[in-house]
C-alpha cells in the first residue's frame, strides 16, 4: 500500500514573546498508508493538535519534511499548498467550524471555494444521503443536533474526494452513540482505501496503528487493535 502521509524528524517549537519556549513536537516520524486508520494519543498539550496541523500543511515545522501522496507539502509556495490540501486533505475539528449563515448543502459545498468542481453539488447531495441528512438539507447548523453538526463536517471534509482525512478529537463533544458513527464513517472511509489520522485523549479507541505522544515526544506505538 502506498503512502499517504509520511513525516520524517518533523519538531515544533512555540516561541511565545515573552514567555518561555514550548517544545511542541520532538522529531517525529510516522507513516500512514491507503486505507489504514490510526490515532495519535496523548493527555492535553501532548502535540497532537499541532502534528495534525503539520501534517495538513497548515503549521510549518522547524525541522523536518511532510510529504503527502508523494509531496513535500512545504516546497510548496503557501498558494499552490493550499490548492494541493484542498485536492487531497479533508479536516474534521471537535468544534466543526461550521458557518452558522449557511445551511447544510453550502456548508458542504464549502471546499467548492478553493477548487473548481463541477459535479461538487451532485456528490454533496450523495454525501449529505449517505451521512443520513437529506431531511436537514436545507437547514443551519443551529438547527441541528450535536452528532448531526459533527456528520456534516464529515460530509465536508470528503467532498473532493481526499486521500487523507486529519480529525482532531471529532468524538469529543459527542455522546457515546453519536461518537460510535463518527468513528464508523472514518473507518469506512480507510476501508474503501483512503487514509485517517485521529488525535484524540480517548485512549479507548481501536485503531489499526496507535502513536502516543507525551510532551511532543513519540513514547509508544501499538499495531492492529481493531
Amino acid at each position: 500500500m502506498p503512502d499517504i502521509l509520511e513525516l520524517e524528524n518533523v519538531s515544533k517549537t512555540y516561541r511565545p514573546q515573552g514567555r518561555s519556549e514550548v517544545v511542541a513536537l520532538q522529531e517525529i516520524s510516522i507513516k500512514l498508508e491507503s486505507g489504514k486508520f490510526k490515532v495519535v494519543s496523548g493527555s492535553s498539550g501532548s502535540g497532537k493538535t499541532t502534528l495534525l496541523l503539520v501534517s495538513g500543511g497548515l503549521l510549518m515545522p522547524d525541522t523536518g519534511s511532510v510529504r503527502v501522496n508523494g509531496e513535500e507539502m512545504y516546497k510548496l509556495s503557501s498558494e499552490s499548498r493550499a490548492r494541493f490540501r484542498a485536492d487531497n486533505i479533508g479536516f474534521v475539528f471537535q468544534q466543526f467550524h461550521l458557518i452558522p449563515f449557511l445551511n447544510i448543502m453550502e456548508n458542504v459545498l464549502v471546499p467548492t471555494l478553493a477548487i473548481v468542481n463541477g459535479s461538487a453539488e451532485n456528490r454533496a447531495k450523495s454525501l449529505i444521503d449517505y451521512f443520513g441528512l437529506s431531511h436537514r438539507m436545507e437547514h443551519p447548523p443551529s438547527e441541528l443536533s450535536t452528532g448531526e453538526r459533527q456528520r456534516v463536517a464529515l460530509a465536508r471534509a470528503m467532498l473532493n474526494e481526499p486521500a487523507l482525512v486529519l480529525a482532531d478529537e471529532p468524538t469529543g463533544n459527542l455522546d457515546e452513540k453519536n461518537a460510535e458513527i463518527v468513528l464508523k464513517h472514518l473507518r469506512d472511509f480507510a476501508d474503501k482505501g483512503g487514509a485517517v489520522l485521529m488525535a484524540t485523549h480517548d485512549s479507548s479507541i481501536k485503531a489499526d496503528e496507535k502513536f502516543i505522544l507525551k510532551d511532543g515526544v513519540l513514547v509508544e506505538h501499538t499495531f492492529n487493535e481493531k
